[in-house]
């Protein structure tokens, strides 16, 4: 199985005809993706190559079916972009939009929380979601991912997610779904939620989790793990060598004092019983030691 999408998620690209829109908008339908149509208002009735194109999500929803949607457009109407998707009844929303003032997202997140409560959004600032050989949703390359798990990934860090598909990837060990849920400081998918979901997946039999400095979402879900995972987690946390008060990639990723140290994160995913690695390369080699084993 995978969690949140598969083969039978029917995509829509808010900004299809837009240039990023387009390009990986195309990336995934040839992937294999079903994406079945695109929104620029003002240019309902064109295509791309062979996509229809819709005026509104409403429209674009109603004539095809579609369930998901990939947010490709500009910071200052991403926003807007992912309440009309909900409000045209999309329930899963991926945003890869970078840039969104942090406000913003927060008042986007919690209007979802309130008026939408069985939509989720992934993101924003994140490389999307790919379940390998079933659907791919995002920016995330396909070539890099390989199907058939039994390995989940979830990650902050969009660079890392890649790594970690990667690694495993190279030492034949698939993945049931990979999450890039972003750096943002108001993630719309968190940790949590992309653990229970592994946690309830039969396919999905160990979890790769990558953090970074910054927030305190890995220590929630540390302790989380602690009393709830049953399945073996492996974890790399990013930016052990960072300064306080300096960001570091996202706009997440900042030290103040003494909270959000990769060192405070790994001691907490440590108690937890999480197999804590020291880079990359290291967690990789650990899970597929992990894989083997069972």
């Amino acid at each position: 199985m995978s969690i949140f999408v598969d083969e039978h998620t029917k995509v829509i690209v808010q900004g299809l005809t837009g240039g990023q829109g387009r390009f990986h908008g195309l990336r995934n339908r040839d992937y294999g993706t079903k994406v079945v149509g695109g929104v620029t208002p003002g240019k309902g009735g064109e295509d791309v190559e062979g996509i229809a194109v819709f005026n509104s999500v409403h429209e674009a929803v109603e004539a095809t079916g579609g369930s998901a949607s990939f947010v490709v457009v500009p910071p200052k109407f991403a926003s807007n972009a992912i309440i009309e998707a909900a409000e045209g009844g999309i329930t899963f929303i991926v945003c890869i939009t970078e840039g969104i003032p942090a406000r913003d997202e927060a008042v986007t997140y919690n209007r979802l929380v309130e008026e939408f409560p069985g939509v989720r959004l992934l993101g924003p600032n994140c490389p999307g979601i790919i379940s390998p050989g079933k659907c791919n949703i995002g920016i995330t390359s396909g070539d890099i991912a390989l199907a058939g798990g039994p390995v989940g990934i979830v990650s902050r860090s969009g660079t890392l997610t890649y790594q970690a598909l990667h690694e495993l990837s190279q030492q034949g060990v698939g993945q049931t779904t990979c999450v890039g849920i972003g750096g943002d400081p108001v993630p719309g998918t968190n940790f949590i939620d992309c653990l229970a979901a592994f946690q309830a997946d039969p396919e999905t039999k160990a979890v790769m989790m990558i953090g970074e400095i910054g927030g305190s979402e890995e220590e929630r879900a540390a302790e989380w793990i602690k009393f709830n995972m049953t399945k073996p987690v492996v974890a790399y946390v990013a930016g052990a060598t960072a300064p306080a008060g300096r960001k570091m990639g996202h706009a997440g990723a900042i030290i103040s004092g003494s909270k959000g140290t990769a060192q405070a994160k790994m001691e907490a995913l440590a108690d937890a019983g999480v197999f804590v690695c020291a880079n990359p390369t290291e967690a990789g080699s650990r899970m597929v030691d992990i894989v083997r084993a069972m």
